[in-house]
């Protein structure tokens, strides 16, 4: 939840342009890989930057978010060029008063076709993250973070118990940033519905779900360099577990005493470790 004075537009490109960069120099955005959307619950003039205007029907009913805006990454464009010119590689969608349709706008430079093909899944877990909590912004971003997407493809690692208690030992405030744990879906196919309903599930108790053999999304309703800065811990952790697997697991990490202690210290409320 953003309190006023609420970010300009300008602002949110901007962020989500050195979101997306950082998620490819840490390489997490190989390629076209990654897409981004924003949703932004008050009134913004979207026209100016975005003046081209088409109706396109949204993959599910979202009633609730009349009026407001969502600003997403075209399918096929890289992260890493958002920065340079955020709108040939955005769009803003303002939802219609019949929640199953809406006007995407876009820039006369547009670089891409129409909007990723995963925005079924982030549509699915803003809308449900809206109705839960009432925020006015929420940031998704889907990304391919190399060692973090490597570990789900070995089979005890798609645990979502064993995975979170393997990664946050290795930094003591990578609990106090996931106390609720690490979420994981099985793997399902790309932009499916299947996909779809799996993460809006997860994300109702987590703020990262890894996409089994696929990559990780991640969320955040105070920014989206937030929502990066939470695949970049967890990527951080992973490559710490490859080292140790790497090396004969010759390191213990910090025990589960350790870190219900760090929490206790902290204030914080966690469902990893028990006592």
């Amino acid at each position: 939840m953003l309190e006023p004075p609420f970010p300009e537009l300008d602002e949110v490109l901007q962020a989500i342009g050195e979101a997306g960069l950082h998620l490819s120099l840490i390489n997490a955005s190989e390629g076209a890989a990654g897409n981004i959307s924003v949703y932004l619950g008050w009134g913004v003039e979207v026209r100016r930057r975005f003046p081209l205007a088409e109706q396109v029907a949204l993959p599910l009913a979202v009633p609730h978010l009349a009026g407001k805006v969502f600003i997403v990454t075209g399918s096929g464009r890289r992260l890493r060029e958002i920065k340079d010119d955020p709108a040939a590689n955005l769009g803003a969608l303002v939802v219609h008063p019949d929640g199953v349709s809406a006007t995407l706008y876009t820039s006369p430079r547009r670089a891409f076709t129409r909007l990723t093909s995963e925005f079924n899944t982030h549509l699915a877990v803003h809308a449900d993250q809206i109705a839960r909590t009432g925020s006015n912004f929420h940031a998704i971003i889907h990304a391919q973070p190399l060692h973090l997407t490597y570990l789900s493809h070995i089979p005890r690692y798609r645990d979502a118990a064993y995975l979170s208690q393997r990664l946050l030992r290795w930094q003591p405030e990578l609990i106090l940033n996931f106390p609720e744990g690490i979420g994981i879906v099985p793997f399902a196919l790309p932009s499916s519905d299947e996909l779809m309903q799996a993460t809006r599930q997860a994300m109702q108790t987590h703020t990262v779900v890894v996409w089994s053999k696929h990559g990780a999304i991640a969320r955040s309703d105070v920014s989206v360099k937030r929502a990066g800065d939470r695949i970049e811990y967890l990527e951080t952790a992973a490559r710490y577990e490859m080292l140790d697997l790497a090396h004969g697991e010759p390191a213990d990490g910090l025990s589960p005493a350790e870190m219900i202690r760090i929490a206790e210290w902290f204030g914080v409320r966690q469902r990893v470790f028990l006592s």
